[in-house]
């Protein structure tokens, strides 16, 4: 099909030059999340609430949910340069199918979030994490279908305000609520009750919920398909709104 053979070429154009610096393009990313799990995971142990056991098993999922909302949140920063030199236009006008320059794109930053959540797995698992092989890959692909989506909106936005001191300024905004709310730093069922409510509107707290779920191998926990269909429905709607975005752009 035209459409996966433009997506895929267009996934290796924009993976070239993170191959061909693999330490800026992977390696800084990854630097937040390990230094949340060296600095801020050790002062949980023996916190009540969620964490009665190993305090890594309940952070390291969502440590990696916050590393799949920051890495494909800002994925439209590397947009903006191209906008206003015109690199992105001149694509527009090429013989490939327009979606597939917004599929390809997130394609990329979902390959790049794959490899990082199992470095830092890989990383952390001689310290003492216990997760569930099976529970851990389901997990991971949770994290990616939700990175679709987010990825997509980012762009989005990214096409949208085309300024660079806008965009972060939006997207800091946007994301520290939902970080703050999610649970990930702490249980959120130790709040008061007006913050557990807000968290539940928080569609980043399901997913959460959801791998840690999974990370234990609790596959029957109602949070599992809470979570698992809030990342689809993410990914379906941002999908479904970049889609029709790049073909009026090219109308």
């Amino acid at each position: 099909m035209p459409l996966l053979r433009d997506t895929w070429l267009v996934f290796l154009r924009q993976l070239r030059p993170t191959l061909h610096n693999p330490v800026t393009g992977l390696g800084f990313s990854l630097l937040q999340p390990v230094l949340y799990l060296a600095l801020f995971a050790p002062l949980l142990s023996g916190m009540p609430g969620a964490m009665g056991r190993n305090s890594l098993d309940w952070f390291v999922p969502g440590v990696l949910a916050m590393l799949a909302l920051f890495g494909t949140s800002f994925a439209g920063f590397g947009l903006l340069p191209e906008l206003r030199s015109g690199a992105h236009e001149r694509l527009l006008a090429a013989p490939v199918s327009r979606v597939a320059l917004l599929l390809g794109r997130v394609m990329r930053d979902i390959a790049i979030l794959l490899v990082q959540s199992t470095a830092i797995l890989l990383l952390v698992i001689p310290f003492g994490l216990r997760v569930s092989p099976l529970g851990a890959a389901a997990g991971l692909l949770v994290l990616l279908v939700m990175g679709v989506g987010l990825g997509t909106l980012s762009y989005m936005l990214a096409m949208s305000v085309k300024q660079e001191f806008v965009f972060p300024a939006i997207l800091q905004t946007t994301t520290m609520p939902l970080i703050l709310l999610s649970g990930i730093l702490l249980p959120m069922e130790l709040a008061p009750t007006w913050l557990y409510t807000l968290s539940r509107i928080n569609p980043l707290s399901h997913v959460v919920d959801a791998e840690r779920a999974l990370f234990a191998g609790d596959f029957g926990d109602p949070s599992v398909l809470l979570g698992s269909g809030v990342a689809l429905a993410v990914a379906v709607v941002a999908l479904a709104l970049g889609t029709r975005l790049m073909r009026r752009l090219a109308a």
